[in-house]
């Protein structure tokens, strides 16, 4: 069984780290999920219409992680906390992307609670799932370039496996190898914050779940923070 891990000088360094890990088995990826449609609609339908806008920068659940990306040494206004980069996009551009129902699940759910998330299939992670600082050796191939070879920074905070690197700069991109595509069937969703409000992974986890729940044969959620540094998936 693959087990995630919050690495204890990440713990140290982000005290307020709190992570929801949903686990999804029996994914039907290739079937129609109206719920996560009506979703990415409605909030585009909100923002549009100027009731509504995704959080950014001065958001202080946004704020956090760019304080998170400056003290493990990225600029965060080049290099991106994820649920920024997509909500600047849905601002910009009035629209979120459509990549495959599971992924389209968690862009709307990291959106609406201002809350970087991403996904692995489980099937493509090697081991346990560790959340650490980079020692400047790990390889790292980004999502759609599979040609390239990257060496996270020392210090940078990443998520791995046992043969390499699953995202850089904490949320900001995910590997090629682990990606989530419509024929995934057995999926780890990640919420994070690093804002002090507990309630808040809980939550969007929680609407996570309901979305995910029709086209899955179990589903999942477990907790991780730095009294609870391990969990098994």
């Amino acid at each position: 069984m693959t087990a995630l891990h919050l690495h204890p000088a990440v713990a140290a360094a982000f005290p307020a780290t709190r992570i929801a890990a949903v686990t999804a088995r029996g994914v039907r990826g290739t079937e129609p999920w109206p719920a996560v449609a009506a979703a990415l609609a409605e909030l585009e339908s909100l923002a549009a219409a100027g009731s509504w806008r995704p959080a950014d920068e001065h958001d202080p659940r946004i704020a956090a992680w760019h304080a998170a990306y400056r003290a493990f040494g990225t600029n965060p206004r080049r290099v991106r906390p994820s649920v920024d980069a997509l909500g600047r996009r849905l601002a910009r551009q009035g629209a979120l992307p459509r990549i495959n129902p599971a992924v389209d699940c968690y862009n709307a759910v990291s959106v609406r609670h201002a809350l970087p998330a991403g996904a692995f299939d489980l099937a493509a992670v090697d081991g346990d799932l560790v959340i650490r600082c980079a020692d400047g050796t790990e390889e790292f191939t980004p999502l759609g370039e599979p040609g390239t070879v990257e060496r996270p920074k020392p210090g940078e905070v990443v998520y791995t496996d046992g043969t390499g690197v699953l995202t850089r700069h904490w949320n900001h991109r995910d590997a090629h190898r682990t990606r989530v595509t419509e024929h995934a069937t057995d999926i780890v969703l990640v919420l994070e914050t690093l804002h002090p409000d507990p309630s808040q992974p809980a939550t969007a986890a929680a609407e996570l779940v309901e979305l995910l729940t029709p086209h899955c044969a179990t589903v999942t959620v477990h907790h991780l923070d730095p009294e609870h540094p391990r969990t098994d998936l």
